[in-house]
């Protein structure tokens, strides 16, 4: 493959996981600095400035020669699953680095809070709005009913022109535009695509409910700014599951049409590339624009209270991983990262993730695809 395509292929896929790992300190809760819960007046403190650096030299390190090695193996491949295996391996091999350089200095911000005893010097307690949950904090579900049409619809357009699909079907195209994995016309795999779309919509659906009931986190130093912080973090984000979920439905129903009538098999691999880059671009702009909870969101006044968040350290395990069975939230914010993530001490929660990795699996094994 020719030497550009490759390098284009490393933009995309390897390129923006790079950004947002090497700047992940910079994107988290001024309150929680790797994985350490710290006072928000801590956060431009001289020595926390320094180990941020410090982390965005040493990712990047680590980025940089992640990219080399996997450009350099790519190189002597031939195939296009050969190159989508050895990406992948360069991301779990990145991962599991870059999440050792991560404890590294989790480990330090450790020692340095207990060395300066930080939470000592303010009275700790939480902050509850009563009223959090019955505020529009996220954008209506309604706006589903349109992938869930465009799911009917590709499937209603499949049904009554489905003796016109030829009785091979393309699966996978090179990007050359030329098919490297065929499959024979039958209901079960035409279905896939609707199914598809309805498993991916709901999934979204599930996610921007999710969005609105997880659990609130608000500054007890200013509890009125980062409420309305988090208000717009959640909104912002929401727009972002609802846009996404119907651009990648109307993805699947285009390429379900091009099983039907004659397509630009180029389109077939252009546009699917575009959708990801564009929605990749979308997620990464929202990151930095938003922050984790909205922290980076310009908003109300930066007065400090006398009282500081409760240090719940203790049920963050290595500073990623909430496992409290006392708390009867399922979902709530990352502490390192944006986004959420569950309760690992709720039945409940483990219940719906595995759930939704089934599902994933089972629908294409089922239908034989």
């Amino acid at each position: 493959m020719d030497a550009l395509v490759i390098a284009g292929i490393f933009v995309v896929c390897l390129l923006p996981v790079f950004i947002v790992v090497m700047f992940t300190p910079y994107l988290t809760r001024k309150t929680e600095s790797f994985g350490v819960y710290v006072p928000e007046e801590i956060y431009n403190d001289p020595r926390l400035k320094k180990m941020r650096r410090m982390y965005v030299y040493s990712t990047g390190i680590v980025s940089f020669l992640v990219m080399i090695g996997s450009f350099t193996v790519v190189q002597s491949l031939e195939g296009e699953e050969q190159i989508s295996l050895a990406i992948a391996c360069g991301l779990v091999v990145y991962s599991v680095v870059s999440f050792l350089v991560y404890l590294v200095f989790h480990r330090k911000m450790k020692k340095l809070k207990a060395e300066s005893k930080w939470t000592e010097q303010k009275p700790q307690q939480v902050t509850i709005d009563l009223h959090f949950q019955q505020k529009q904090l996220t954008v209506t579900n309604w706006w589903f009913a349109i992938p869930y049409l465009l799911s009917f619809l590709t499937l209603l357009l499949t049904i009554s022109f489905y003796e016109q699909i030829p009785e091979r079907i393309p699966m996978q195209y090179n990007f050359s535009g030329e098919v490297t994995n065929w499959a024979d016309k039958s209901y079960r795999s035409m279905l896939m695509m609707p199914i598809m779309q309805v498993y991916l919509t709901s999934l979204f659906l599930f996610i921007n409910t999710m969005i609105s009931k997880a659990k609130q986190q608000l500054n007890a130093a200013n509890p009125e700014k980062s409420m309305e912080q988090n208000i717009r973090f959640r909104r912002r984000w929401s727009g972002y599951i609802i846009v996404s979920g119907t651009a990648l439905t109307l993805l699947f129903a285009f390429t379900q049409i091009s099983f039907i009538f004659p397509v630009n098999t180029q389109l077939l691999t252009i546009v699917p590339i575009f959708l990801s880059g564009a929605m990749v671009a979308g997620a990464i702009f929202l990151a930095f624009n938003t922050g984790q909870g909205g922290s980076r969101i310009k908003t109300g006044t930066d007065k400090q209270g006398d009282a500081i968040d409760r240090d719940d350290d203790r049920h963050w395990k290595l500073g990623q991983f909430y496992f409290n069975p006392e708390d009867p939230a399922l979902f709530l914010e990352k502490r390192f990262g944006v986004g959420w993530t569950i309760n690992f001490a709720r039945p409940l929660a483990w219940t719906v993730l595995i759930v939704i990795i089934l599902l994933a699996v089972a629908i294409p094994w089922l239908l034989g695809v």
